[in-house]
């Protein structure tokens, strides 16, 4: 049985100042996250290739292989701009509508499709991994791990350094709280 840990980045500048992100380095303030967070036991540890995700790795200690897969969510002509700068009939549009992406990006049913396309490439064999990512992408493989619709995407609330644990095999994964 294979046991995922998805854990979401520190915080960055964009996290603080609620815009969507461009490729940034984590904050000072995700660095101070660190003091009340703990790297979990795992055999290997793979991340997305943004700054952030990668910094968030070696700030554990940890070295990790790039998964592309676990990129973050494109925002399109959205990266770098604060929400509330977004005009409210495009924001309203994206977070209604799972298959709609105003900002020229990726939809959150593109991303959807993407995170259980690498779910189930998972190996089947008994492994633990960690995979720092976005909360975007911890959303998803929640969302595809319970099988629920495209709109319960933003149903799932995920903090800079998260964890949300699977365990299981491709096609089916559960969720684990602790």
């Amino acid at each position: 049985m294979t046991r995922l840990f998805l854990l979401a980045h520190a915080s960055t500048l964009a996290t603080e100042q609620a815009r969507f992100p461009r490729d940034e380095p984590i904050s000072e303030r995700g660095r101070r996250e660190f003091d009340r967070a703990s790297a979990p036991v795992v055999d290997r540890w793979v991340c997305a290739p943004e700054r952030r995700t990668v910094g968030t790795v070696h700030a554990f200690g940890f070295a990790a292989e790039v998964e592309p897969a676990l990129r973050e969510l494109d925002y399109g002509t959205w990266a770098g701009t604060a929400m509330d700068d977004v005009p409210e009939s495009e924001l309203a549009a994206w977070l209604t509508d799972p298959a709609t992406a105003p900002h020229g990006g990726e939809s959150v049913e593109d991303l959807l499709g993407r995170v259980h396309d690498w779910l189930a490439a998972q190996d089947d064999g008994y492994e633990r991994v960690a995979a720092v990512t976005h909360p975007s992408v911890v959303r998803a493989a929640t969302v595809c791990a319970l099988d629920a619709p495209a709109t319960a995407f933003w149903r799932v609330d995920v903090r800079p350094l998260d964890v949300v644990r699977l365990h299981g095999r491709p096609g089916r994964w559960t969720l684990r709280l602790h």
